[in-house]
């Protein structure tokens, strides 16, 4: 059964290592992460970020057992138990399965997570273009027309990473 748990970034080990101890080496463990470029000191620097800020899901069969939820309110990096997982299994699995098929070969979700529309406004965030704000003019298969500034240029989809503003 999955579970949805806000935790410490910082202290993800601890709590894995809780898990082991508690329920043994049968648990999964799944947040979805984003690579994001950034040029710092003219230098692009790439950085890995989770989807779901805090949250992660998190996988045991021993999870429908009410007395094993409360046990893991104490384990190490836990800020929250989210309620309502019981009922919302498919849920869960549906949104699962989505972002694991949105996947590149190195477990990162891929550009596809966002939806593009024609005259709106999106901003890069891989890439020579970190950071820049444009505008989609016209989209194709692989390849999308973007107006930057004054600057009218063809983009490969899948080379670059961009999200809505």
């Amino acid at each position: 059964m999955w579970t949805v748990i806000k935790i410490d970034k910082k202290k993800l080990y601890g709590f894995r290592e809780d898990l082991k101890t508690k329920f043994g080496n049968n648990f999964q463990i799944y947040y979805p992460k984003l690579t994001i470029q950034n040029y710092q000191k003219n230098k692009l620097k790439e950085k890995s970020v989770n989807l779901l800020g805090d949250y992660l899901f998190c996988f045991h069969v021993k999870f429908s057992d009410s007395s094993n939820i409360n046990q893991m309110k104490f384990f190490r990096g836990v800020k929250t138990l989210l309620n309502g997982f019981k009922e919302s299994q498919n849920e869960i699995n549906n949104f699962i399965r989505n972002l694991k098929s949105l996947e590149n070969k190195n477990g990162y979700i891929t550009q596809s997570i966002y939806q593009t529309e024609v005259n709106k406004i999106y901003k890069f965030t891989s890439g020579p273009f970190t950071q820049k704000i444009f505008k989609i003019i016209s989209l194709n298969k692989d390849k999308i027309d973007v107006l930057i500034g004054n600057i009218k240029t063809r983009i490969s989809r899948k080379k670059f990473l961009f999200k809505p503003v």
